[in-house]
Parts: structure tokens; sequence; C-alpha cells
């Protein structure tokens, strides 16, 4: 069973899927779906449709450089079958998943570090901009008047003996 790759996506193609372009020159284009097929006939570029993994790659949406992705290179050739080899290669392939995931993980962080503090910038900011549609601007005057002289005298009771509980 081969897998191929959409030339447009870059996503797999199963067998019995897809689209099959070739050109004069012999040259031969597959394609996941239609939808990749009519953009390819459009002549558009793969580098500049935003749900490309071309355009994600570029603008550093996705992984561009990992060592895994040269085993999914390798794995489409057919090898002898060998016990030893197969238990290691097993074995490789969850430590390659756990390898993976974490440069995924360290990717998405670096990708979101000043984010949380851009995200509260910009709600104070929309919060100044829209603060008379919260309160109104008479209100406003009047709280501010009223918080700065206004003073508030607090009666604290001391426990006595009458007044605690008897036991």
């Amino acid at each position: 069973m081969r897998l191929e790759k959409c030339w447009f996506c870059s996503s797999t193609i199963y067998p019995g899927h897809g689209i099959q372009f070739v050109r004069n020159d012999a040259k031969i284009f597959r394609f996941c779906r239609s939808k990749c097929h009519k953009n390819f006939k459009m002549k558009r570029n793969p580098r500049k449709v935003k749900w490309t993994k071309a355009y994600r790659r570029l603008h550093g949406k996705d992984m561009t450089q990992d060592a895994t992705f040269e085993f999914e290179r390798k794995r489409n050739r057919p090898e002898r079958y060998d016990r030893n080899l197969t238990e290691n290669t097993l074995k490789a392939i969850k430590v390659i998943d756990k390898v993976r995931s974490r440069r995924e993980e360290t990717h998405i962080k670096n990708r979101m570090k000043g984010k949380k503090s851009k995200i509260t910038k910009e709600a104070l900011k929309e919060l100044d901009q829209q603060i008379h549609m919260i309160k109104a601007p008479g209100a406003m005057v009047k709280d501010a008047s009223a918080t700065t002289s206004a003073k508030v005298t607090v009666k604290v009771q001391h426990d006595t003996d009458e007044n605690r509980m008897e036991e």
C-alpha cells in the first residue's frame, strides 16, 4: 500500500482516493481532493494559500526541520522481516512520538510567549476606550468626587462577659 502526498496541500492520499493529473511533459501531479485540483488549475501558489502546509511552514506556524520527519519517508520502502529489528523499531517509535510531542509543545510555547500580556493590554485599552458604555459620563464625575470626600465611620463592639455565649 503506497501513500502519496498531495502536490498542493501536502496531505496524504490513500489508495483509491484523489485525482491524478499528467502534464504534457509527463510530470505527474497528485491531488487529495477537488479543492486542491481546482486551486492548481487556477495557478494558485500553495505558499500563498493559508490552509496549505507549505504556507504554514513558510510562516512559522508548523515545525519545518525535525529529524523525526525523515523516518516517515524511509518507511515506504519494503524491508525484510527481522524480529529484533521490529522490536527495536517499535520501541523507537514510542520514543520518537515523545520527542516529537515535546518539540511541538516547546514550539507552541515559544509562539505563545507574549500572548497573555498582549491580550491583557488589549483588554485594558478596549476598556478605557469603551468605558462610556458601562457608566454614563455624568455618573463617573459624581463617583470621582464622592469617593475622594466621603468618610466612613465604623463602630466596633468589644466582646464583654454579657455578649459571650454561655457554655
